[in-house]
């Protein structure tokens, strides 16, 4: 593409993410070990939505929770995920390293469950189908080329709608996105898929960050927190930051990349009543099988270490509620407690 179509694109691009500013952000990190990190923030204009994580054992009986002919599924693998409004898993990773981000994407369209004819699944269990199910990213595409299922996507509880893509990526690097657009569903499929944002669509954001390559960002970057501009920073930090040998390193480039994306708390544009601060941020260690979660109101980190748990067949869904009155810091798994699983968004 010529760089005249890139910069007019590039401009397009960056007015029409005006009008969508709910800002998430998801990166995919390897380490000089060849192992890979993934980190998102979740960023949301609802500041007393509730998050809790979960602990699912392999072994529980799923259903798709709304329509007349929901998806029903039994887990294979077990899994720790982040909920958001306790009504949908939006993030997470499985025992055999799938991990699993939901961004906001408000040109999504799922299309009509009434004309596909197929078994429904609320978005609230979209990521959790994945994680319980595949164990790789070429197996749920695979599984995804004629896709068992209409993802429903109701109101939120904040009068919102529920419209958001999917990554996924696996301990071999892995990846792909999934977006539903004019009710069909676009794969982005391959390792080079490392960073996401939210609008505009992932096509277009791909030829916005190959107009900043050809640019530089040695420089200048953008420097709004659009999701635009955002997509060109986390990609240009991503390929200057360094391959760390050193686990806590690694773990820690993670963090302070992501961190380097978030909006802050309270943040607000007259021009964009949307904005999102940034509540809290994950990074899941697929070689270490650790799940980290940092809070945007208390200073501190907290994980969980997958081999601490208990996911076989045999034992119970166990919950941790984010409370900002109780913080935490450190490993937790023994803070988890016995829990009926929430119902998914309907």
């Amino acid at each position: 593409m010529r760089l005249g179509r890139l910069i007019a694109l590039c401009l397009m691009t960056a007015l029409g993410a005006a009008t969508a500013a709910d800002a998430c952000s998801r990166l995919l990190y390897e380490t000089g070990t060849g192992s890979f990190i993934v980190a998102r923030s979740m960023d949301w204009s609802d500041t007393s939505a509730k998050t809790s994580l979960w602990i699912f054992p392999q072994g529980m009986q799923r259903d798709g929770g709304l329509g007349k002919s929901p998806l029903e599924w039994t887990s294979k693998y077990g899994s720790v995920i982040a909920t958001l409004y306790d009504a949908a898993t939006v993030d997470g990773m499985n025992e055999k390293g799938l991990v699993g981000n939901v961004l906001y994407l408000a040109e999504s369209d799922y299309g009509d469950a009434a004309d596909t004819g197929k078994q429904t699944i609320s978005i609230g269990a979209w990521l959790q189908y994945f994680l319980d199910n595949y164990a790789t990213v070429q197996e749920a595409v695979k599984a995804m080329q004629e896709a068992p299922f209409t993802v429903v996507a109701p109101v939120l509880p904040n009068g919102r709608p529920a419209s958001g893509h999917l990554s996924i990526s696996d301990s071999s690097g892995d990846s792909a996105i999934f977006e539903y657009l004019d009710g069909k569903l676009v794969v982005h499929h391959g390792p080079e898929y490392r960073v996401m944002t939210n609008s505009p669509t992932f096509d277009q954001q791909l030829a916005l960050d190959a107009y900043w390559q050809l640019i530089g960002g040695d420089k200048f970057l953008p420097g709004t927190i659009s999701a635009a501009d955002r997509f060109a920073r986390l990609s240009y930090n991503l390929n200057a930051s360094p391959k760390f040998k050193d686990p806590k390193l690694a773990v820690a480039s993670a963090f302070s990349q992501i961190r380097a994306m978030s909006v802050p708390l309270g943040m607000s544009d007259s021009d964009q009543p949307n904005i999102s601060s940034t509540l809290w941020r994950t990074v899941a260690d697929d070689n270490a099988k650790r799940y980290f979660f940092e809070s945007a109101v208390f200073p501190a980190v907290f994980w969980v270490d997958l081999a601490k748990v208990d996911l076989g067949p045999d034992a119970s869904p166990m919950m941790l509620a984010v409370d900002p009155d109780k913080p935490l810091a450190g490993e937790v798994s023994n803070h988890f407690e016995a829990a009926q699983p929430f119902a998914w968004l309907k």
